[in-house]
């Protein structure tokens, strides 16, 4: 069991989103009876909400339905950077795929965040929105060709962009490339007035509502937890992050899950605006917000594959570290850490689940840049619900495959079967009397290996650590106090509950 970690007092005790804490979101009911609409949009984060949104302009009767609140998930927690400039894309496309797709891809994204733009200006939508010019940058040597590379790509692609030899904040880069035209915002604010506009429109939300599978007919029938009540469409549209069913495409061998690390600081020095990230090592996230009058800078990175860190409180030191080096730091306000999905290829799987089913779409793997891939998603499944053509749509396609593509999901397979095995093996010999206040570990408790919690009052939680998912092991995740599975991400709170999926069933709770 690793040492108890005992959090600095510059930083919060608990995690806590400021985009969350500081917009007032509308909360909706349970669902607790069957429905008829023309389209079920599963998954209330920014890609289901945008989805339903448009397709209720569309004279769409729409269900949207979460198994939490409304924008909990990733959303909630992003550094919320609405930018085409996503590290060494561009490069890596050009390699990996004809010019004619890196292209795509870069039109794709600058047309979600040119509809944000558009709506923000349009409805005079009070969202901290703000253009900025993004840069991207290394501070090592041996990092430099890559940025070079990726310059060269965008002057082949006829994207925007400068070379610079330094930045305007105190980080000694070895090479900049710029990005103008760029933005960012307070992705809550204004997605709450697309929510407000679903209700106008007739639409109907729902949380704390799990979605659990789908008969697929005329109607599609979408049921919740052990099918008590049901949906029924005539189409599905799955926004569930990682996606909830995703057995008919397989989903499970062809998406990779990791998470990363935000702090609000309020820094000593002024900054000079701007978007930064970096391509090193460690990469580094930096932008700007306000909080309570005051600016605040979110400073990002350090993602690692999910429920594979043992200490994750490290994540949050080293953020701090840098913060403090590079901007000084008089205080830390929030820290939150997010969950990212990835797919083989780097490009989101967007359209039809499959070819078996033309009326269920999906939208998943956003890279970590949700909130221009995310805004796209919703104006590419509303053309394909409403049968019209789009430029995009090979690119995104979900059923897109090639033999890179089928190496990796090899790969994907056998790492799973890896974790699959060396978790039910793994050791737990701490007792749970070592167990302190607010600590969780792997213990054995009746001959078998159990997870174990005791909050800070002493109240003792014990789980199986088994995934309700697929059945890969869980590991224990201290900076967030949560259970969290390395083979497909689902992450679980102490007492077992689903915090995120694709797991829809809790941890089982074990009796002292």
């Amino acid at each position: 069991m690793s040492e108890k970690f005992n959090v600095p007092s510059e930083l919060p005790r608990y995690p806590r989103s400021m985009w969350r804490t500081v917009t007032t979101l509308p909360t909706f009911p349970e669902m607790r009876e069957d429905l008829k609409v023309d389209a079920a949009v599963i998954g209330a984060g920014i890609a289901g909400v945008t989805t339903a949104y448009l397709l209720s302009l569309e004279g769409y009767k729409v269900a949207l339905v979460d198994a939490g609140q409304i924008l909990d998930g990733t959303t909630g927690y992003t550094t919320a950077k609405i930018s085409a400039q996503h590290g060494l894309i561009y490069s890596e496309f050009l390699t990996n795929f004809r010019p004619e797709i890196a292209r795509s891809y870069y039109e794709a994204n600058m047309e979600g965040l040119n509809f944000i733009r558009d709506m923000v200006q349009k409805h005079n939508i009070d969202c901290d929105f703000q253009e900025e010019t993004a840069y991207l940058y290394t501070t090592q040597d041996d990092k430099l060709d890559d940025l070079r590379k990726e310059f060269e790509a965008y002057q082949e692609l006829g994207i925007p962009g400068e070379w610079h030899d330094s930045l305007p904040i105190p980080v000694q880069a070895k090479g900049v490339i710029s990005m103008p035209g760029q933005a960012q915002f307070n992705p809550l604010k204004y997605l709450k007035f697309l929510v407000e506009k679903i209700i106008e429109n007739g639409g109907l939300i729902y949380e704390n509502t799990t979605i659990e599978g789908a008969v697929y007919g005329k109607p599609i029938e979408a049921y919740t937890i052990d099918g008590e009540f049901r949906i029924y469409c005539n189409e599905m549209i799955v926004t569930t992050h990682y996606p909830f069913w995703n057995v008919p495409a397989g989903y499970f061998t062809r998406l990779s899950v990791e998470r990363s690390y935000a702090l609000a600081v309020k820094p000593e020095t002024s900054f000079q605006g701007g978007m930064y990230l970096s391509i090193d090592d460690s990469k580094r996230s930096i932008r700007s917000a306000t909080f309570e009058g005051e600016e605040v800078l979110i400073v990002g990175g350090e993602n690692h594959p999910t429920g594979k860190d043992e200490n994750t409180f490290d994540h949050y030191l080293a953020l701090e570290k840098f913060a403090g080096e590079t901007f000084g730091s008089r205080e830390i306000p929030f820290r939150w850490s997010a969950q990212d999905i990835t797919t083989l290829d780097k490009i989101p799987y967007i359209g039809p689940l499959s070819s078996d089913y033309p009326f269920t779409f999906i939208a998943t793997g956003f890279n970590k840049w949700g909130m221009t891939n995310g805004t796209f998603a919703g104006l590419l499944i509303r053309d394909n619900v409403i049968r019209r053509s789009n430029p995009h749509m090979n690119t995104f396609n979900p059923g897109r495959f090639n033999d890179k593509s089928l190496g990796q999901t090899l790969v994907t397979g056998m790492k799973m079967a890896k974790e699959m095995i060396t978790g039910k093996f793994g050791g737990a010999d701490e007792k749970i009397s070592n167990l302190e206040p607010d600590q969780g570990a792997l213990v054995r408790h009746n001959g078998k290996k159990v997870g174990a919690y005791r909050d800070p009052k002493g109240e003792l939680f014990l789980v199986d650590t088994t995934c309700t998912h697929m059945g890969c092991e869980t590991a224990w995740n201290e900076a967030e106090r949560s259970w969290d599975c390395p083979c497909h991400g689902s992450r679980f709170a102490y007492n077992g509950d689903v915090i995120e999926g694709p797991a829809t069933d809790p941890l089982e709770r074990i009796e002292e």
